[in-house]
Parts: structure tokens; sequence; C-alpha cells
């Protein structure tokens, strides 16, 4: 009895689960403690900037120039948390960016259980979800990122929408997809592609709430037209327009990527959900496949919008994980009709049976992907010896000496750990201004005219890990690969 108890117990599986979820999460910091991708150090800048400013239309804090209008608020929804947090917990940035992408991954994961638990798979789809890739290319739940808190959402809203069926989730729903689009419209956007289908299956048996669900999740698409319909008009005539994949990202293939065997348990899950004959099962099935087909046709035909695909890739890998889950259901029931008579024999010899087929499937998923995602490329904008010379310089030099000249790769994080604004900084690919900037910097930094025109005072000469040494009078060093302009040149 105690053995039968504690095999069907989801406790002693959700806890390792979710201990796994955090560490799949926390891999590309696993010797790294900074913030990984450009995108992370983004974020972290102009959450600095809406602290400082006040307000979610401040200038850019790369530049210190241009403000207002829709393109502020886009992503303000992640901003603001993540700054108020921040400055009222007190936490570093650096361990903001290596810590909570494992916290969030966790509440994903767990929100999967509860989910997919009511449909009866709970821990297994959960398990596939920790599967969920992260990139330098369409990012991950590994990152501080807004599309890692997007997939938080997902399971969410399924559970309101198919097990929380009460005149208090209508506007849960719209309050959530709402914060979705200004966290991230993209996700917000295919939220909704998965949302649908649970609608329309379940249409006919109960109208009114998938009537309610519908306009709770379109309502706050409407409310934003007044300021958005130019963008949604220009994005829709590009739908019709093929176009070349994206030069400065590496477009993965899902199913190796993802991994081998969870598909396989995917394409079962698919089997077993439409052979089940259920709503839900039926909906899971058409939002996954809704997700594949918009992949598909962007990744052959090359028509769709490039963001949708990107992060899709995301939000597929979820779908793929929830499904997958509903065919690892089936091997630890073992439920299978040419096998119910040997069950009602000998149960606990089948029931042995079954563990110890998902025992080997589980360690075999695990053996195939840890090693896959610590082998996972990343680059590193900055390392120790930057990071402290920029953390003095934001300890050190007034506003005085607001605008730096440095490396472009390295300038992004240069500006959100210091505040200070920069001359260029390599974002996609390198500009003609980068390459102007690389050639001052290797040749000397002569030029004291060129800094006087555009307002730098500032020089941070170490470029990659190779150090130049100005050859200019006009320049004094206050640290090591650190260099002002003189206050008397500045003053003239």
């Amino acid at each position: 009895m105690k053995f039968n108890r504690l095999v069907s117990s989801d406790y002693i599986k959700i806890i390792p689960i979710l201990a796994f979820a955090s560490f799949m999460a926390f891999i590309p910091h696993l010797t790294y403690p900074y913030a990984v991708h450009i995108d992370e150090w983004v974020h972290i800048a102009y959450s600095n900037a809406l602290l400082d400013s006040g307000t979610v239309y401040s200038a850019n804090p790369f530049s210190g120039q241009g403000s207002g209008g829709i393109v502020a608020l886009l992503e303000s929804g992640y901003h603001i948390p993540l700054a108020i947090f921040q400055r009222f917990s007190g936490v570093p940035w650096v361990d903001i960016a290596r810590y909570a992408p494992s916290i969030t991954f966790i509440f994903t994961v767990l929100s999967v259980y509860i989910f997919a638990k009511k449909i009866g798979f709970g821990w297994e789809a959960a398990f596939f979800t920790c599967f969920i890739t992260t990139t330098v290319g369409i990012l991950g739940p590994a990152f501080i990122v807004p599309v890692a808190m997007g997939l938080l959402f997902v399971p969410l809203l399924l559970f309101l929408i198919t097990d929380f069926q009460t005149k208090w989730a209508y506007p849960v729903i719209c309050l959530f997809i709402s914060f979705l689009i200004i966290l991230h419209a993209t996700s917000a956007i295919l939220v909704m592609l998965i949302l649908l289908p649970f609608c329309l299956f379940n249409w006919r048996a109960n109208p009114k709430h998938n009537l309610a669900v519908l306009a709770a999740v379109i309502f706050p698409f409407l409310f934003t037209l007044p300021w958005t319909s130019g963008l949604i008009l220009s994005q829709w005539g590009s739908l019709f327009v093929p176009k070349p994949l994206p030069a400065y990202h590496s477009f993965l293939k899902i199913i190796p990527e993802y991994g081998f065997l969870p598909t396989t348990f995917c394409l079962i899950g698919v089997f077993i959900l439409i052979i089940g004959g259920n709503w839900k099962s039926y909906s899971l099935v058409i939002s996954l496949t809704v997700l594949l087909t918009m992949l598909a046709v962007f990744y052959t035909l090359h028509y769709g919008i490039d963001a949708l695909y990107l992060r899709g890739l995301l939000y597929a890998m979820l779908m793929m994980g929830i499904v997958a889950g509903a065919g690892l259901r089936e091997l630890w029931k073992l439920e299978l009709p040419w096998i119910n008579a040997i069950r009602l024999k000998k149960p606990h010899i089948m029931q042995v049976v079954s563990i110890l087929l998902c025992l080997i499937v589980v360690s075999a998923t695990l053996i195939i992907a840890i090693p896959s995602r610590q082998f996972t490329p990343y680059y590193h904008m900055i390392d120790k010896t930057d990071y402290e010379a920029f953390i003095w310089i934001k300890n050190n030099t007034d506003t005085s000496h607001q605008k730096a000249i440095l490396d472009p790769w390295k300038a992004t994080a240069f500006t959100a750990i210091t505040d200070k604004y920069v001359y260029t900084r390599i974002h996609t690919s390198p500009q003609p201004i980068d390459s102007q900037t690389y050639d001052f910097l290797e040749g000397g930094c002569k030029d004291t005219a060129f800094l006087l025109e555009n307002g730098i005072s500032l020089i941070y000469t170490r470029i990659a890990d190779i150090v130049f040494t100005p050859d200019n009078p006009d320049l004094v060093e206050i640290r090591e690969n650190v260099f002002l302009l003189k206050p008397a040149i500045t003053d003239r």
C-alpha cells in the first residue's frame, strides 16, 4: 500500500522536475556570472532608464535621445516590474540576470503541471516542458527577456479557460492579455493563436462561456487600435510578401533542438489525444498544429513575420511538451487493450514494468538532453575585468563625463552597468560607425576634435581582451584602461 501511494503521488515527481527545470535554465550561467544575451543587457538598461526618469517615455538609454510614442511603451510591462523589483530588493543586476530565469521557469513548469493535471498528465507534461531550448537566436527561458515570462501565461490562461469557468475568470483573462500586450506583443499574438481553438471546439457545449472568453481575449487588442493600427496594417501587408530569412539569426531545426525522444512522445501524444475524443484534447492538437504550420510556412515559403517565427518556436516547444505528456502518460498507465488482460491478472508486475519503462525513457532523455544543452554555444559580451572597470566608472565618475566611446560590442553592457551614454554600439550586426570606432581606439585615440564634436569625454580602451594605449596628450588615465578628456580641453 505504501509503495502504491508513493508511486501514485505527484509530489515525489514534481519536486525533482522543478529542480531540473531550474537547472536547465541555469546552464548558460554555470560558469558565467553576468547577463549573456545582448537583449538581457538592453532590458537592464531600459529598466534603469525608466527608474531614473520616472516615466515610460524615457529617452534612449544608450544615446540619451528620442522618446515618446507607442514604441516607448513596447515591453514596458516587463521593464516596470523588473526595475521596481531591483530597486526595492537591492539585488544586483548580475544576480537577477543569473538567477531570475530559473525562478521564472520553475513557475512556468509548475503552471503547466497545474493545467495538465486536470487533463490527466500533469507531471509528464511538466517534465517535457523542461526541454524548451534557449539559444542566442530565438532566446528562451534561460534569459531575462519578456518572451521567457510570456511562456508562463499560456498554461495559466488555458487553466482559466478550461477549468475555472466563473464570472471572475473573464476579467482575469482580459487582464492577462492586456499585460501580455505591453509585456511582449509578439507573445500576446502567439498566445491568442493558442487560445482560439479552445474556444471554438467547445462552442456548442458552452457558447456563453466561449463568447465571454473571446471578448476577454480580443478586447485588449481592439483597445490598442488607435495607437497601433498603422503598425498592424503594415505588418498585415507584409504577411503576403515573401522575404528572406533574417541574416543575423541562426535558424534552428525544432526536432533536433527540442529532442528526438520528446518529439517522439509528442507524436504519440497527438495520436492519443485525437482518439481520446475530448474537446480539450482536440484543442491542444489544433493549437500545436496552428503554431507548427505557421513556422513551416515561414521557414519554407518565407511568408510571415520573422518575430512570430523566432518567438513562435518557443511557444511551439511549450505546446509540444504539454502534448508529449499525454504520450508519456500512456507508457506510465499501460492501459492498452491487449495488455488489460495481463494487468487484471498480475497488476503489480505490470505496475513495475510501467515504472521501469518510464525510468528508461526519462533517463535516456536526460542523458541525451543535458550534454546537448551544456554544449549549446553562447557568446559573452564582457568578462570580469570589464565588469569591474564599468562598476568603478559608475561609482567614480560624475555626470560631466556622461558619454563614452569604447568597443561597440561591449557598449550595450557598459550602458546597462554605468547608466552612461555611448557613441555607438553593435546590436544586430556591425555598422560602418562601429568600424570607425575600432579604428579610432586601435589608432591611439588621437583625434581630440572628434571627441569634442561628439560630446565624448570618457574612453575605455580594452577591445576584447586586448588593451590599446592612447597616444593623445589631451587624455588623462584615471584607472587602468579608463581615460578622461582633460577638463581644460572639454571646456573649449
